[in-house]
């Protein structure tokens, strides 16, 4: 019995153990696709899509006549006294239809449709709003968990360089050519490398729960990202028009609402005009009475009442007299009309100055690149340089760190550089709404 449950405890962390090493390789295409299914922003903007368009076909049933359906049953003591007579309902019954047709409502059930279809073109504007944010999103954790991964690979490099150049002047003291402050200032300066390889490495799992996080995978997942060859290629000509921005796009219909929201305001001082009509059948009604026979004698009589009745009535309400109701109502609608005016105006401004702003940076960021790329060139052939004087006792110690270290630098900016155009080129198309 001790023996089971050792095996399946071993089971149970074995199992533990594979889901927690379990490598999932993702390229930014399959990353953008996880984060998009599995995104609660999404799932929500999908679904006030779907609210929007019932709330549409609830509206366009205002056109069509409405048939309501009743039925009573009556059971009434004591009997009703009519002059002699008596009405009796112990247990009379009525059913019937009604059917209500509106004519002319001041126009609320037409704008009530345009609001309505105003109301899903809305919801697709803001599902596709959320579904850039996603997006841009996935793009930068995507970008960022590459950059700091490619970080802590240059690190590992920088570290193998010490190790390397370490061993060179432990031979050297050996040997008589160095001395022993050569070697602390190295284990000093490896101990440094060392603090921001840990740093880098941290940072890199933090990205990793990031992303996790954002494609909606669990947080043990260790995600090997593919698309690390980046290729940067010159921008073209950029423009920053924001007319496909979703955000401009809903400010518009929020025009356009307030302009219907006046129209229904209006409505309300307009005459209603409807038509319905019904049929009741009621039974079950009976009236006990006397009446006199041939002979001139009251004799004890009863009668069963069971019919059916049509009716068809037209109707006009007419407002009078509010009290300056109504015309408040249009004159607040006309300012909340005003507003919203004022706010497609401020907000144009603000979503243009976004978009020029990401046209700059995406300009800025590729000139980035080449200067970093230039960078890492440099710094490359005066490590080289550097190494083969060290070697050869032309230089210092101290330059041959001062090399390294600028090489680890510019390593260090070309990485960044790159992986934020990316992320730039992500922000340019996210603010002209073109990040599909």
């Amino acid at each position: 019995m001790k023996r089971q449950i050792i095996i399946s405890c071993l089971a149970v962390w074995c199992g533990m153990a594979l889901a927690a090493d379990v490598t999932v390789p993702m390229s930014l295409a399959e990353c953008r696709r996880r984060a998009i299914e599995n995104n609660e922003q999404m799932k929500q903007a999908d679904n006030d899509l779907r609210r929007a368009q019932l709330e549409k076909e609830i509206a366009f049933t205002s056109y069509l006549p409405k048939i309501d359906g009743m039925a009573s049953a009556v059971y009434m003591v004591p009997d009703l006294d009519m002059m002699g007579m008596e009405l009796q309902m112990r247990g009379m019954y009525m059913a019937g239809l009604t059917l209500t047709q509106p004519l002319y409502t001041g126009g609320k059930i037409r704008t009530g449709n345009k609001l309505a279809k105003i109301g899903v073109e809305c919801a697709e504007q803001q599902n596709r709003k959320a579904r850039m944010d996603v997006i841009a999103d996935a793009d930068n954790a995507y970008w960022t968990y590459i950059s700091v991964r490619s970080k802590v690979k240059m690190l590992e490099t920088y570290s193998a360089q010490m190790d390397t150049l370490l061993g060179q002047v432990e031979i050297a003291v050996k040997a008589g050519m160095g001395t022993e402050n050569d070697l602390l200032r190295i284990g000093t300066k490896r101990s440094e490398i060392t603090y921001q390889l840990q740093k880098a490495r941290n940072g890199a799992d933090l990205c990793r729960l990031a992303l996790c996080n954002v494609t909606g995978l669990p947080f043990e997942t260790m995600i090997m990202p593919t698309d690390t060859a980046i290729s940067v290629a010159e921008p073209r000509v950029m423009d920053g028009d924001i007319s496909m921005r979703p955000e401009l796009a809903l400010l518009q219909k929020q025009v356009e609402v307030g302009e219907l929201q006046v129209k229904m305001a209006r409505a309300d001082m307009l005459p209603q005009l409807a038509i319905s009509a019904g049929y009741t059948y009621y039974g079950n009604v009976k009236v006990n009475g006397m009446s006199m026979d041939a002979m001139g004698n009251y004799v004890p009589f009863t009668q069963k009442f069971q019919d059916g009745i049509g009716l068809i009535m037209a109707s006009v309400s007419i407002p009078i007299l509010h009290w300056g109701e109504n015309t408040k109502k249009v004159k607040k609608a006309k300012i909340e009309l005003q507003n919203a005016q004022l706010d497609l105006q401020r907000s144009t401004r603000l979503l243009d100055i976004e978009a020029r702003q990401a046209v700059q940076n995406v300009t800025d960021g590729y000139n980035m690149v080449l200067t970093a790329r230039l960078g890492c060139r440099q710094a490359d052939e005066n490590l080289r340089v550097m190494n083969e004087r060290y070697r050869t006792h032309m230089c210092t110690l101290t330059d041959l760190l001062d090399a390294q270290s600028q090489w680890q630098q510019a390593q260090s900016n070309r990485i960044e550089a790159v992986t934020q155009y990316k992320i730039y080129q992500t922000e340019y198309l996210r603010t002209t709404g073109r990040l599909e």
